[in-house]
């Protein structure tokens, strides 16, 4: 038989994606097939009845990785594993058999019980870590199985939990860490995170995903929850005839192919979000890409439906309306976290500080909680940038407040180089990482205090362990990737690849990648103090380091 021609090469079908709606729900792969068979909604029961009882060794691969995602659990890396081994030895080579826990915080919110209990967690059974994550999560490492049920009914107690803390599914919902007490605030979305949580989030519809589903509701004209950059976002408005609401965006994502979210046009009511939300998750869920991992988030459908398809498909296929057109949000240019002493809206204070790059010993959570308590603090809210906020503090508490603070290593009034820091959890826990992140990042700070006091305009610097962008590489002022680069002697080390210039807002980019341009770790803080020493020299007055670094010239950024 001859070949086909190339006419009939033209008309052969295109290999299915895995969409629900379109190829049908046979599993394409082996991640698609065991989340048919159990997507993980009942691993909690086995942990409680078999595998705290036998312990590590009884858990059965699948339940091990991926199923345990949906409770929060992920196995560390082994110690001692350098970054020469990520990628060349199996995951089951590289893991420990201890785990790295996923408190859920929804909206950043816990009160100081909360904390109380997280820290008296990790001082039991995580040896003392404990670390803020940018998704206002709280992670804890050296997590036996053995001790999982007593770690859940403690946090049961304090209304929080671990449930689809990975995996599949909705992450946890970002919002304003200061919904419902800013005196800027457009509007509270505190109400519409509670109901997604309990109308969506406790049943199994929503269990079965392509990958997972980043959500964000903030009221907040700081645009503080990063909703460039997750897959369905709702933005605080005001329309000019239907008064405060939400503007959608779809479509974001970091990670090895970063897209920016794009705006539906639709504004929103506060009533309304849970249901909007629901909508494009299950989009997401029945038309998402499932064949191929690296394809399987909702910003590669959108790029491939455009946003007036996936619009049309939502208001017709989903909610059975139209809805209404709306304006885009304000810019917000200045900072967008909340570091420092802010008024509220009733008169009290909030005051936000920084961890060192969002980690805080589990005792310290302990003593935060006892300070909190004895100045009236009763709620503390986490934020995208690894921050720290008390709320509802009375004016004449605020000095005391920020001494006792200071005291456990948790400023207010951080340098640029301290407040503007991010890091993953890098080579120290993660099997996926080539690099250190966390430590290098705190060495970094100290270093770049010490030869450059401190800036007067805000500087992000972002070190991740991987190409995943953990730490969101791509949108920081300096953006530093984590490799196995080659020195001058020529020996395999660690190191960076450089980005610059990445930004959300108004100009919103993934930073200037510099051909070929990579520093190793041992070089990182000359590198970045001759960096920010140029700028120092060349900016003019009021330009942000990303309008420099964008007409600079190479030499200048290497």
């Amino acid at each position: 038989m001859s070949a086909p021609t190339k006419t009939a090469r033209r008309k052969r079908a295109p290999k299915p994606q895995g969409q629900w709606l379109v190829d049908g729900k046979e599993p394409l792969n082996d991640d698609e097939r065991i989340k048919q068979e159990d997507a993980g909604m009942a691993v909690k029961q086995r942990v409680l009845d078999i595998y705290a009882k036998e312990g590590f060794d009884s858990i059965p691969a699948e339940d091990l990785a991926p199923r345990f995602k949906w409770i929060g659990l992920y196995t560390q890396r082994k110690q001692g594993m350098g970054g020469e081994h990520t990628g060349v030895k199996t995951n089951a080579e590289l893991q420990d058999k201890y785990f790295m826990l996923r408190i859920r915080l929804d909206g950043g919110q816990t009160t100081t019980e909360g904390i109380r209990a997280i820290g008296e967690i990790s001082r039991d059974f995580a040896r003392d870590t404990a670390d803020f994550s940018d998704r206002q999560n709280v992670q804890l490492h050296w997590i036996r199985i053995e001790d999982m049920p007593e770690i859940w009914d403690r946090l049961e107690k304090v209304g929080l939990d671990t449930h689809f803390g990975c995996g599949d599914v909705p992450r946890v919902i970002l919002g304003s860490p200061v919904a419902g007490v800013a005196a800027d605030e457009i509007i509270d979305g505190t109400d519409a995170i509670r109901r997604i949580k309990e109308e969506y989030l406790a049943g199994d519809e929503f269990s079965n995903l392509p990958r997972k589903f980043k959500s964000a509701v903030s009221g907040s004209p700081r645009l503080d929850v990063t909703h460039e950059v997750q897959d369905v976002a709702f933005v605080g408005v005001n329309h000019p005839e239907h008064g405060p609401g939400f503007d959608v965006w779809v479509g974001g994502g970091l990670s090895t192919n970063p897209m920016l979210g794009q705006r539906l046009g639709a504004w929103v009511p506060e009533s309304e979000v849970p249901e909007v939300w629901a909508g494009v998750c299950r989009i997401f869920r029945d038309y998402g890409y499932r064949r191929l991992r690296n394809r399987a988030r909702l910003k590669f459908l959108v790029g491939e439906w455009g946003i007036e398809k996936f619009r049309q498909v939502l208001e017709d296929d989903y909610l059975g309306r139209k809805l209404i057109d709306g304006p885009a949000p304000e810019a917000y240019e200045k900072d967008r976290d909340h570091i420092g002493v802010h008024k509220q809206a009733d008169g009290r204070n909030y005051v936000g500080v920084k961890p060192a790059v969002g980690r805080v010993p589990g005792s310290d959570l302990i003593k935060l909680a006892d300070i909190a308590q004895r100045h009236g603090v009763g709620r503390i809210r986490t934020t995208v940038m690894k921050e720290l906020i008390l709320l509802d503090v009375e004016d004449d508490q605020v000095d005391s407040l920020l001494a006792e603070l200071d005291s456990i290593g948790l400023s207010a009034t951080p340098s640029a180089f301290r407040r503007g820091i991010m890091a993953c959890t890098g080579l120290e826990f993660c099997k996926l990482a080539l690099v250190t992140t966390r430590e290098r990042a705190i060495d970094l700070v100290g270093e770049l205090e010490s030869r450059l006091k401190d800036l007067d305009v805000p500087i992000t610097i972002a070190l991740n362990g991987c190409p995943n962008a953990c730490a969101r590489t791509q949108i920081a002022d300096i953006g530093l990737k984590g490799q196995i680069v080659t020195d001058a002697d020529g020996n395999r080390v660690e190191g960076f690849q450089v980005h610059l210039g990445g930004a959300l807002g108004l100009g919103a980019n993934f930073g200037r990648k510099l051909r070929g341009h990579k520093v190793t770790s041992a070089e990182l803080t000359d590198y970045i103090e001759r960096l920010v020493t140029n700028f120092k020299a060349q900016r003019t007055e009021g330009e942000q380091f990303r309008e420099w670094v964008a007409r600079a010239d190479e030499g200048d950024l290497q």
